[in-house]
């Protein structure tokens, strides 16, 4: 039996005029069949910390006041065997190819 998985991926600094150097590509995947557990899992942390639903976890929201929801997260994601987690780094994300 073959495993079918769930895919999300983002990226950080890919624009031009972003002052950043380096660019990340990520992406978190889950088997598909645990993709509604792991979402109920991740409300009720949400819920926990007094947070809405739908809201939006990224990492440019992290603040002292956040911090403890964020840790929960962290610690859920590398309890959890079904999640999984892979990034590229790219150190100069704006340099030319040379000849172009």
């Amino acid at each position: 039996m073959t495993t079918e998985y769930n895919v999300y991926c983002d990226e950080s600094c890919h624009l031009e005029n972003d002052g950043q150097k380096a660019m990340v590509l990520g992406a978190v995947w889950c088997p598909k069949d645990k993709r509604l557990e792991i979402a109920e899992r991740i409300r009720e942390i949400k819920q926990k910390h007094g947070l809405e639903r739908d809201f939006e976890i990224k990492w440019t929201k992290v603040s002292p006041s956040k911090l403890a929801f964020y840790q929960d997260i962290v610690d859920y994601f590398f309890d959890d065997d079904d999640l999984h987690f892979r990034g590229l780094v790219v150190p100069d994300g704006r340099r030319q190819p040379s000849g172009t």
